[in-house]
């Protein structure tokens, strides 16, 4: 009997590891949307859509374009119309937000467990969304899309938990300009994290953040928010700087894509 017992201790054990396996498996490699996946998703999106379509009717937000808010007007003027020339040359940036087509969506649902990591939205590949693209609020960059179904995507947040997710910025300082990534987010100070920024740079709380343009994932000049706090790392080689928002991750209910113009 004891030996009995022993042996079904150790297929539980195995089990258990075999499932840890396969779930850092799951999470560590990126694969692509199977046929079957799709149909799902389509379907689930369809009936979202059917049901939630009365309450979209009377809401005055639903088609709004987001990059057309003031905070995003007002930061692109003074970024980028007046530098764009100079970004252009300095950071061989190919694309401006003038580059760019947008694509309002809904939000249709998100995960509790992974609340500041993604999120969907009721628009596809069908209306010529693909991975990769920015997805900007009224109050700035939310992220960009992780996938790409028929009739629905997911939204990658600037917030994820995603180490290998970094979003290059740039601190707009009174003598210019320093290039930093942008990869964290703290939920309780509800602050995004800069790593990375040069300790000789004269960084000050209040200076803003916006998209540095480099990497061609998001255009230059889409704002972010402004210097809340400066620390050196742990290793006192540089220092990292947290960002405060104007964006309520807890209430987003209506997004744009930016879609590139050939």
């Amino acid at each position: 009997m004891y030996h009995k017992k022993q042996k079904n201790k150790l297929w539980i054990s195995l089990s258990i590891v075999g499932v840890v396996i396969l779930l850092v498996i799951s999470f560590t490699f990126v694969r692509k949307i199977t046929f079957v996946e799709n149909i799902l998703k389509t379907i689930s999106t369809t009936a979202n859509e059917v049901l939630f379509s009365p309450l979209k009717l009377f809401n005055s937000e639903k088609d709004v374009d987001q990059s057309k808010s003031y905070l995003i007007q007002k930061n692109v003027n003074e970024s980028l119309e007046k530098e764009i020339a100079e970004l252009k040359k300095q950071l061989e940036l190919n694309r401006t937000l003038t580059s760019y087509k947008a694509i309002n969506a809904t939000i249709l649902s998100r995960n509790k467990a992974y609340w500041f990591n993604n999120m969907m939205i009721d628009k596809g590949t069908k209306d010529g969304i693909k991975e990769g693209m920015a997805v900007i609020t009224k109050d700035g960059l939310l992220g960009k899309i992780s996938k790409s179904y028929h009739n629905s995507s997911e939204i990658k947040l600037i917030t994820s938990d995603d180490t290998n997710y970094k979003v290059s910025v740039s601190i707009k300082m009174n003598d210019g300009e320093n290039i930093a990534i942008l990869n964290g987010y703290d939920v309780e100070k509800g602050l995004l994290k800069l790593v990375g920024v040069n300790k000789t740079a004269h960084v000050e709380v209040g200076n803003r953040v916006l998209t540095s343009g480099l990497g061609g994932v998001f255009p230059g000049g889409i704002y972010i928010g402004t210097v809340e706090k400066i620390e050196s790392d742990k290793y006192n080689l540089s220092n990292d700087v947290y960002v405060k928002t104007t964006q309520d991750f807890n209430n987003i209910h209506y997004v744009t894509v930016l879609k590139t113009v050939d």
